[in-house]
């Protein structure tokens, strides 16, 4: 016998995760309008939410290049409808770029580099499977992850990347993440302007050593009207400005929250303090604890495996078998958690998006 999908808010099975069309799309069309001018294009990160549905609607809102991705098995899931597809991170190992090459051979796929070793692997993957990889040679603009230093290291590295047989070189990327959390928004355009400076001026240093630099490639939901606003910039990889978060949201972003947590409240043991069946197995707070909307007064105080204790005003109007919803601190983990999204229209369920991307699907094994 086959489930029945709910179709009210209330019949969700708890926890779950719920996004708010109206509000998804205000937020994906507002992102698209701000990059319409083609100065600097948007290339929207798929791995904010995993969801095909989201990426196509992000797609055909308009603006875009194509899609990044952060891992080998999210470029898998988006080249299904994708053609254009960045891997925005080192790729390595052999259970690795054999797929990448393989994706290579329907797809404009393009992959982070930043070392030697990592390229020759690559190349070689590429040879084996007779295609060409595209590469951006990774640039450290801040962060202190990944990357090879702005000017002469990443000039010494293109020089390797278009030389190698099996890939192409396509430009450069650096990704400013240690900024696009800061509050003050001042400091916050200062510095990355400032990082896009240096990432600008090492593409420079490749064009005037005779190498190819299509692509600059940066930018987060935190930096994309600083980074994509500073000439040479060609591209910004924001993500999580489709369903938002509550570490976004202390900012001064024009986008609005999209997706909760919804949970059931499953206790209230004392007239301050009730308990709903969401935890860790069900939202992350790497980014600092969830906020509850629409009871006032009330804070979560903490997670445990599946409850979420959360402190209330003695005359709250909470009863055990409330819903409740929670806006995540960061979107990105809190996604991967979950299977599907339910999409909603106020109180309706209109329909369910799986949440294809999630997790490591090659790990997984066939149903016997």
């Amino acid at each position: 016998m086959t489930a029945r999908w709910p179709v009210h808010v209330r019949e969700i099975c708890t926890p779950a995760l719920v996004v708010d069309i109206a509000a998804l799309d205000r937020n994906i069309r507002r992102m698209a309008a701000f990059f319409a001018d083609g100065a600097c294009r948007l290339r929207p990160h798929f791995k904010a939410h995993k969801t095909p549905e989201i990426a196509r609607r992000q797609l055909a809102a308009g603006s875009c290049v194509g899609l990044t991705c952060a891992t080998v098995s999210e470029a898998e899931v988006a080249a299904r409808f994708c053609r254009d597809l960045l891997v925005a991170n080192e790729v390595v190992g052999p259970g690795k770029l054999p797929r990448v090459a393989a994706l290579a051979r329907e797809r404009d796929v393009t992959v982070a580099v930043d070392s030697v070793a990592g390229l020759e692997a690559m190349a070689a993957a590429a040879r084996s499977a007779g295609v060409t990889i595209g590469a951006l040679v990774d640039v450290n603009v801040g962060q202190d992850r990944c990357g090879v230093r702005p000017g002469d290291d990443a000039v010494a590295l293109a020089r390797r990347v278009a030389a190698a047989s099996g890939v192409v070189l396509r430009g450069v990327m650096g990704y400013e993440g240690h900024l696009v959390g800061l509050a003050d928004r001042r400091e916050r355009d200062t510095r990355a302007r400032r990082a896009m400076a240096d990432l600008v001026a090492t593409a420079d240093l490749l064009r005037d050593a005779g190498l190819p630099c299509e692509v600059v490639s940066a930018g987060g939901t935190g930096t994309y009207d600083s980074s994509g606003r500073v000439g040479g910039v060609t591209e910004i990889q924001a993500g999580s400005y489709a369903l938002m978060d509550s570490d976004y949201g202390r900012l001064d972003v024009p986008f609005e929250q999209a997706f909760w947590v919804l949970g059931t409240i499953v206790s209230r043991p004392a007239p301050t303090r009730c308990v709903a069946d969401c935890g860790h197995k069900a939202l992350t707070k790497d980014h600092g604890l969830p906020v509850v909307r629409g009871i006032d007064g009330a804070a979560v105080i903490s997670l445990n495996d599946e409850h979420a204790t959360i402190g209330l005003p003695a005359d709250a109007r909470v009863q055990v078998g409330d819903s409740i919803f929670l806006r995540p601190s960061h979107t990105d983990p809190t996604i991967n958690l979950h299977d599907v999204l339910y999409a909603i229209e106020g109180d309706r369920v209109a329909d369910v998006w799986p949440i294809a991307a999630r997790g490591y699907p090659e790990h997984r094994r066939p149903s016997p």
